[in-house]
């Protein structure tokens, strides 16, 4: 009898793990289709990543229920517990990067015009960049492999220096050409979405690397858990 209760405890974790990972390959594809409906002014892909954010959503939903049951019926300890427990954390970070996946969705709808060809190329290497960052990010929440998850982490700084250009490049030409404001702002917003995201990576990172080791990763190891600019806004916004 205390074998099969392992068993089947064991078989709920796995399924845990197996939806996690199905919330973050969507969240995935939903940021790698964002980024391409900015750069492409391509609305139908636009619209179609606002759609699969209700998707998402339900599935963090369901995800959230079962953890609590999980949470509820079993009583885990050790690396269990820390399992189940990240786990609610991780569930609710992906359902916030899919509301940035799909603000970034929003606000290209809004775009006047296609981004110059400079503008292009680094919203693209920006976009490149956050989604091979998410794809790390879930590599090693599969593996529960702490050293992966510390490189997600070191990779942060990268994703800010990406977003530092992009912001100078967008804020010098608001003079250059009045007319384009509301667009130029909607770029603004777009990058900061971007760079959100993988700050929502970094703090996926963290936790792997909890759920593996049983051990934080000091605020001085790495970025801050949070940051907060004139350009944070509300997530779920649109």
């Amino acid at each position: 009898m205390h074998q099969h209760i392992v068993s089947a405890f064991s078989n709920e974790l796995d399924h845990l793990s197996a939806s996690l990972l199905g919330m973050g390959g969507l969240a995935e594809e939903m940021i790698i289709d964002a980024a391409r409906a900015v750069l492409s002014q391509d609305d139908g892909l636009a619209r179609s990543v606002i759609e699969r954010d209700k998707i998402l959503d339900q599935q963090e939903r369901e995800t959230e229920r079962h953890l609590i049951r999980l949470l509820a019926l079993r009583q885990p300890m050790a690396s269990d517990l820390r399992m189940v427990i990240g786990g609610i954390k991780i569930s609710g970070t992906i359902e916030r990067i899919g509301d940035l996946a799909k603000n970034t969705a929003w606000r290209s709808l809004d775009l006047k015009r296609e981004p110059d060809p400079e503008l292009a190329r680094g919203l693209k290497r920006m976009g490149d960049a956050v989604s091979r960052l998410m794809h790390v990010t879930l590599d090693a929440l599969s593996r529960k492999d702490a050293e992966m998850a510390r490189r997600v982490i070191e990779q942060d700084d990268d994703i800010d220096s990406h977003q530092d250009a992009l912001l100078r490049s967008i804020l010098s030409q608001f003079a250059e050409d009045p007319n384009s404001i509301d667009t130029r702002v909607n770029y603004l917003f777009i990058v900061k979405n971007l760079e959100r995201i993988g700050d929502h990576c970094t703090n996926i990172a963290k936790t792997v690397h909890y759920i593996a080791t049983g051990e934080t990763v000091a605020e001085t190891d790495g970025p801050a858990m949070a940051k907060s600019t004139a350009l944070d806004e509300t997530e779920d916004q649109g």
